[in-house]
């Protein structure tokens, strides 16, 4: 059986065993109250029974093996279960216990004894709350909880049992098929879950609360096949802050990484990152309901011109597009609504038809007419129902008939979460209309939407990430002379120049002919500037004498060098080995000022040309290299050449590179030369051991 099997029939079991004390009575009496309908067996040698189910000693006194067991036991005793577990061939478990890796090394190493014992079996945990799935019925949850059973929903992973419990109490209209608090990943990563939830068809979009991914490639490969099937995943990732992820580290034992290669890597397999929790039930919510949009233009329609500005300035913050109206539209709305109202997307409709059903439907139909991605109604409702509501309701009802007459996607937004109550909520969920709470997070899931439903057309070029590689043995840094030897061999061009001694520096000089740049050479120099070793525009062998006295007292080998201008813009180039996403390249402004003006963006390997081209686009550099004001443009295609070959030379030395930069790499009006270059790598002595 596959681990993603095995954990599907963990998740969706015909019996269950509970085996501790009070938490797994807890788990006995959770699973009858959401509606249970499996076999309960309860394993305690020192109780007659829990929550009126009757004990047996052990596992191996259980009448068969059950699909699926909650072990709420001391952390030594979770592991010989476990190991009892596997050998009577169960499928899976849910490991309550804490005390593992999150502790320290002491705890990793009980976490590996765990992950042995377990053999083929899928647990989730330990140190998690288990899960609920309301599809089913089934509860290995031992606390409260806030949702219902439904038909079909969404699914969240959380590697935090306390967000998950929270998150189910959201009083959002989200509906959740499954809730799984996965802890610690022992024997299962979120790359795991994400394949089985995709076995169920119920499950509408995925939610995943991440700490931190243990295998990047893998997590990439499933999401890039959950964009194949359709089904939209959103991740709310923490530990962005530097103290964020140091509460990371030590919450879960699970490394946090870098947080703008998590975004590289959400926007790559085209999972929607939200901010805040709120951001990220409204976009669950989304999806669920209306799903991936086919572009990222929306209508709006208020009776109120300050919610109409709301909308549009939100709107502009997100670069959603407000296209205007067609003329046809426009004159049909005006006829409609009269004179004294002003016509333009966002429509402020005014008071005049508000309560008429005819009038509200046949104006929004004519807004939907003009075939935005989604229009949204914004509605405040006052407390209470009945007459207090009339009103309102004729405006649901007017906006539901408007859907059917166009087949156009439109949604419900109060301004305020607080002002769209429970039984507005139901009501629209029961006639298709998502149900949306508060404009900025609206209109932040419909960015989602529109993000995912591009990621999925483009499914086909979509590429998983690189499998990680770590290294910490002995390292050999290569000098600027051989890093540019090495970089020429995949296909990058250099200045025009020569490897000299002190003795060679001038006769080489008359033969290259000025302007030149005079540079010492040293595997130990990775910063020229600082140390004085480097001298540009030596005009004569008098500036090149001047700038060799400087440097041979400290240095015996010189590179000497053409000068190469003019420049658009100087970037860098640089490949690093980061524990999470192994090699993974950087792009942006370079030269002295790189760290200054922090304009750069991360690559995840391997890179396709459009990934770096946008890479590229997303820089304030952009505007230098499509040539500023008066000033000459660069030459793109040669800079995506070029680093597309920095890309390629990295993956092809993915066991050996540890750093590599290119800095700065000049971007002239026709072509692109390195400059400088270093690159560092396993030693040889290692290399070869391996």
């Amino acid at each position: 059986m596959s681990r993603a099997r095995a954990l599907m029939r963990l998740l969706t079991p015909g019996s269950i065993a509970v085996i501790g004390g009070e938490s797994a009575a807890e788990v006995i009496r959770q699973c009858k109250a959401i509606g249970f309908g499996g076999e309960l067996w309860a394993v305690n040698p020192g109780r007659k029974e829990l929550a009126g189910v009757p004990c047996v000693a052990s596992v191996n006194d259980l009448p068969s093996v059950p699909d699926a067991s909650f072990i709420a036991a001391p952390p030594e005793a979770s592991l010989q279960i476990v190991r009892e577990l596997s050998a009577l061939g169960a499928p899976g478990a849910v490991c309550f216990a804490a005390g593992f890796a999150e502790i320290g090394d002491d705890g990793a190493g009980l976490q590996r004894r765990l992950r042995d014992a377990a053999g083929h079996m899928a647990v989730i945990g330990p140190n998690c709350h288990g899960y609920l799935n309301y599809l089913d019925g089934v509860a290995l949850w031992p606390d409260q909880h806030g949702g219902n059973r439904v038909d079909r929903g969404v699914a969240l992973i959380s590697q935090s049992g306390n967000i998950a419990i929270n998150l189910t109490m959201q009083q959002r209209g989200l509906d959740y098929g499954y809730v799984i608090s996965v802890g610690n990943n022992s024997t299962l990563g979120i790359h795991d879950y994400i394949d089985a939830l995709l076995m169920d068809p119920r499950v509408t979009a995925i939610g995943l609360h991440i700490e931190g991914i243990d295998d990047v490639a893998a997590f990439s490969s499933a999401a890039i096949r959950a964009l194949h099937q359709g089904i939209p995943i959103v991740a709310l990732k923490t530990g962005r802050s530097s103290r964020g992820a140091e509460i990371t580290l030590s919450h879960t034992g699970s490394l946090s990484g870098s947080d703008k290669l998590y975004t590289a890597l959400f926007k790559r397999v085209g999972i929607a990152r939200c901010d805040s929790l709120s951001q990220f039930v409204e976009t669950l919510k989304f999806l669920s309901l209306v799903g991936p949009l086919a572009d990222d233009t929306i209508g709006s329609m208020s009776c109120s011109g300050g919610d109409a500005s709301l909308v549009a300035d939100c709107a502009e913050a997100l670069h959603l597009s407000t296209p205007s109206f067609s003329d046809h539209s426009a004159a049909t709305l005006q006829k409609l609504l009269g004179p004294n109202v002003h016509i333009s997307n966002p429509l402020d409709y005014h008071l005049y038809v508000w309560g008429n059903y005819d009038k509200l439907r046949d104006c929004f139909a004519e807004v939907l007419n003009n075939q935005f991605a989604c229009t949204l109604l914004v509605l405040d409702y006052p407390p209470g129902d009945g007459d207090r509501t009339a009103n309102w309701e004729i405006a649901e009802r007017a906006l539901v008939g408007a859907v059917a007459a166009t087949g156009r996607h439109a949604v419900i937004v109060s301004s305020l979460p607080e002002t769209m109550p429970q039984s507005a909520r139901n009501r629209l969920k029961a006639a298709g209309i998502a149900p949306m709470q508060g404009i900025d997070d609206c209109l932040y899931a419909i960015r989602a939407a529109a993000f995912i439903g591009r990621a999925q057309r483009n499914v086909e070029i979509v590429l998983p990430v690189m499998a990680a590689a770590g290294y910490d043995g002995p390292a050999t840094a290569l000098d600027e002379w051989d890093s540019k030897q090495e970089l020429v061999g995949c296909g990058l061009e250099v200045p025009d120049g020569r490897l000299c001694s002190a003795l060679e520096v001038l006769d080489a000089a008359e033969t290259l002919g000025y302007p030149l740049v005079l540079k010492a050479v040293s595997s130990e120099l990775a910063h020229k500037s600082e140390a004085g070793a480097v001298a540009i525009n030596l005009g004569s062998s008098e500036a090149v004498a001047a700038a060799l006295h400087r440097m041979s007292d400290r240095f015996d080998r010189f590179l000497i060098e053409k000068m190469v201008g003019p420049t658009v813009v100087e970037m860098i180039v640089g490949v690093s080995r980061d524990r999470t996403f192994g090699l993974t390249m950087l792009i942006g402004v370079g030269g002295t000022l790189v760290e200054l003006l922090d304009d750069t963006v991360p690559v995840l390997l391997p890179a396709q040309r459009h990934e770096i081209d946008v890479a590229i686009g997303s820089l304030k550099a952009n505007r230098l290299l499509a040539g500023f004001r008066t000033q000459l443009a660069g030459d793109r295609q040669a800079l995506l050449d070029a680093i597309e070959a920095i890309g390629r030379y990295a993956v092809q030395h993915h066991d050996s590179l540890l750093e590599l930069d290119v800095n700065p790499l000049l971007v002239l009006p026709k072509g692109v030369v390195a400059v400088d270059a270093f690159i560092r790598r396993r030693s040889d002595e290692d290399q070869a051991t391996q």
